[in-house]
């Protein structure tokens, strides 16, 4: 039986990010394992099965800083019951993109969230209705003022949609606080977050503990529902928000994990 930890990947894309999503898209195979542990190893902590080193889908160690994290991944590889599917373990996945893919180019993925932080979902607002600019002002205001009075990232705001070019001072001074989540594994979770909520100041603002995960989800969904109080939602969408909420929720773990 093949060993999917021996198994490669040829796909490639120029985004390291997406690069290493694409090397993670195998057929499920089955397991083929009974033990699941933890040790240490070169580069922090591994995950063994059945005493062998897990290895990610381009055959690099997967290795991990903290046994906490490492003890996290493990639980993901008992959880597996018949088969392995990889949707089932956010946690293996994020890492994986680290190791696999941002390791291999961090600045295209800092200058991926700076990107984000020049276009911020929280610099756009709404000009009516007057409870919808209440709430907003009331959520987001302060992750902004946060980010002027911590970080010296003073952010101009827009109503509507069109683009806001924001002060290169302000671009600057996020990214000097953003350096100290400049490691694989730190990128990959603040990226990931960016993502999932358009916000990349809600992303450093979780990351250094000013909001929680829960609290920075709410936050990315303000808009969506006042939408969803008034008009209402459907299953499909429900069932999209459910998935992206398990995505958000692996990469807060994986990031508190590391603290």
């Amino acid at each position: 039986m093949p060993d999917i930890r021996d198994d490669l990947s040829n796909l490639s894309h120029e985004d390291p990010v997406r690069r290493a999503q694409i090397q993670m898209q195998k057929p499920l195979a089955k397991r083929f394992y009974k033990a699941v542990g933890v040790a240490q190893a070169e580069g922090g902590h591994a995950v063994l099965l059945d005493g062998r080193s897990v290895r990610t889908p381009a055959r690099r160690p997967l290795a991990v800083p903290t046994v906490k994290l490492a003890e996290l991944l493990a639980a993901e590889w008992d959880a597996q019951a018949d088969i392995i599917d990889p949707s089932a373990m956010p946690l293996t996945r994020i890492v994986n993109t680290a190791i696999d893919g941002v390791a291999l180019d961090q600045r295209a993925v800092f200058d991926d969230i700076l990107r984000f932080a020049g276009s911020d979902l929280l610099c756009y607002r709404a000009d009516s209705p007057a409870g919808l600019v209440e709430r907003q002002n009331a959520i987001w205001n302060p992750v902004l003022d946060w980010a002027a009075q911590s970080l010296g990232a003073r952010f101009i705001l827009a109503e509507g949609v069109i683009h806001q070019e924001q002060p290169r001072e302000a671009i600057t001074a996020y990214a000097e606080g953003l350096r100290a989540f400049a490691t694989p594994l730190g990128l990959a979770c603040l990226h990931t977050i960016t993502t999932l909520t358009g916000s990349a100041l809600l992303a450093l603002a979780f990351g250094m503990g000013q909001l929680s995960g829960e609290n920075a989800w709410s936050a990315a969904h303000v808009d969506e529902d006042w939408q969803i109080e008034h008009w209402g939602t459907d299953e499909e969408a429900f069932q999209r928000r459910e998935k992206r909420w398990q995505e958000m929720q692996a990469a807060t773990a994986v990031l508190d994990a590391l603290r």
